[in-house]
């Protein structure tokens, strides 16, 4: 069965365009290549153990020795620094793609069904939009508990209403073309006319949102940990480690500086790099 013209994200070469017409977005690919391939081989880059306390050598300040200083236990900041990208890729990830997974199936379902239905779960959509992301995280984190399991389901529960909204629009417009009516014309049910014709021809916008959903939730991780509900210590994560140093602000500037730096880059990648699939696959952007 026919489906609606592809976007450009899905023709051959499409990604290169967007990239190429989008300075830009080759210095947050860059970069996010850079901060995912840090994450990957954690072990081999970091110079200490990022657990590895010593009293005497506890806030020193950037050096030959510790380049970017050590903590009030006197760990190593970059370790620490190094090993936190991957709490916070982690969780940015795993709740993205659990939101996008359940998000998604729950607009397509709404979209296609209408009626009722489809005005129950954009109300109760509605109320979870209403509330700011990181104040339902903070409530959700706050009931279950602080840890990575929980960290993850929180920030997951925040975003599957955006991803909703995303899918749902085009849907209610797709089960309108001629290939869906031709669809159910000749049988087919409304499992598989929702994930074979109607998910492709929407997959390209969902994947585009979720990388610019992935810079919010690393910055809802951050936030939460910043408060005590993110990873349990002494896990390094960039967010406890932004409220160590904010205990130690007049002490040792480098506590909170550079673990923020590292926020700020890879929310400004995921950014750079979602602009770029964007105007991909909006045809008003690519002057068609």
């Amino acid at each position: 069965m026919a489906t609606i013209a592809t976007t450009s994200l899905s023709r051959p070469g499409g990604v290169w365009l967007a990239l190429s017409k989008n300075r830009l977005s080759w210095v947050g690919l860059v970069l996010l290549a850079a901060i995912v391939s840090i994450a990957v081989f954690a072990p081999l880059i970091a110079p200490y153990d990022p657990f590895e306390q010593s009293i005497v050598a506890r806030l020193q300040p950037p050096s030959a020795e510790f380049l970017l200083g050590t903590d009030s236990y006197g760990r190593d900041v970059l370790s620490r620094l190094i090993y936190g990208s991957r709490i916070s890729l982690l969780v940015g990830f795993v709740a993205i793609l659990i939101a996008m997974t359940i998000g998604c199936t729950i607009g397509i379902v709404a979209g296609y069904l209408g009626d009722l239905f489809d005005q129950l779960v954009m109300g109760l959509l509605d109320v979870m939009l209403s509330f700011p992301t990181l104040l339902l995280g903070l409530m959700i984190a706050a009931m279950l508990g602080a840890s990575l399991q929980n960290l993850v389901i929180a920030i997951a529960i925040t975003e599957i209403a955006p991803f909703a909204r995303v899918a749902r629009a085009p849907t209610i417009v797709l089960k309108q073309q001629d290939f869906v009516m031709a669809g159910r014309a000749l049988g087919f049910g409304p499992i598989r006319i929702m994930g074979v014709h109607i998910l492709p021809n929407l997959i390209s916008d969902v994947v585009v949102m979720s990388s610019l959903w992935m810079a919010s939730a690393i910055r809802t991780e951050a936030s939460l940990s910043f408060i005590g509900l993110g990873v349990p210590p002494p896990t390094p994560s960039w967010g406890s480690m932004i409220r160590e140093g904010f205990d130690n602000i007049l002490d040792a500037w480098w506590l909170a500086v550079f673990p923020s730096l590292a926020i700020l880059l890879t929310v400004l990648a995921l950014n750079l790099l979602g602009d770029a699939l964007r105007d991909a696959i909006d045809p008003k952007l690519r002057g068609e």
